[in-house]
């Protein structure tokens, strides 16, 4: 089953990253639903991170805390799952939080949607992220979209492919 994508790209509204992941889709999506897999990946380094909740279905929690220095853990992202299509695909929003109740997170509101799909080479993994109008998308674009959400998508592609038992040459 491949699940519909959802709303075509926006480039006034809309962030995107791929990457191709040398590892199979399966290994990519359990780094995404394992809370200490996801730990792992989930905040750029140096910065630790804790799972308070992660409950990958349609209408679950997804909470996080950051930690600088390792000791202190401060609120990270308080979102909730739109969809969850196992091996293919998972969508969340911080627009609305954990408990279901509106929400106005800083930096910015968006939605966003993961997307696996075989590769070659391992795992296709896209990002879009959705924001609700174009001054959100400049403003998430200028602090660091693309270096840190390509940095996490970097420390996942990293921990999925150092998993993979990789054959001798023959």
């Amino acid at each position: 089953m491949n699940p519909d994508p959802g709303p075509a790209f926006d480039p006034d509204l809309d962030l995107a990253l791929a990457r191709i992941i040398r590892a199979p889709r399966a290994t990519v999506w359990r780094a995404w639903i394992d809370p200490s897999r996801l730990e792992r990946w989930w905040v750029p380094a140096p910065a630790r991170c804790r799972v308070d909740h992660l409950e990958p279905r349609p209408g679950g929690a997804f909470v996080t805390r950051l930690s600088e220095d390792g000791a202190g853990f401060v609120p990270h992202l308080d979102a909730c799952f739109l969809a969850v299509d196992e091996l293919h695909r998972i969508v969340f929003t911080n627009a609305v939080d954990s408990a279901w109740r509106p929400a106005d997170p800083a930096p910015v509101a968006m939605t966003a949607t993961i997307t696996l799909a075989d590769h070659p080479e391992g795992t296709d993994y896209r990002m879009v992220v959705r924001h609700g109008d174009p001054e959100a998308r400049a403003r998430h674009a200028k602090l660091g979209f693309a270096e840190g959400w390509g940095s996490v998508a970097d420390q996942l592609a990293a921990l999925a492919e150092s998993t993979v038992t990789r054959r001798a040459p023959r």
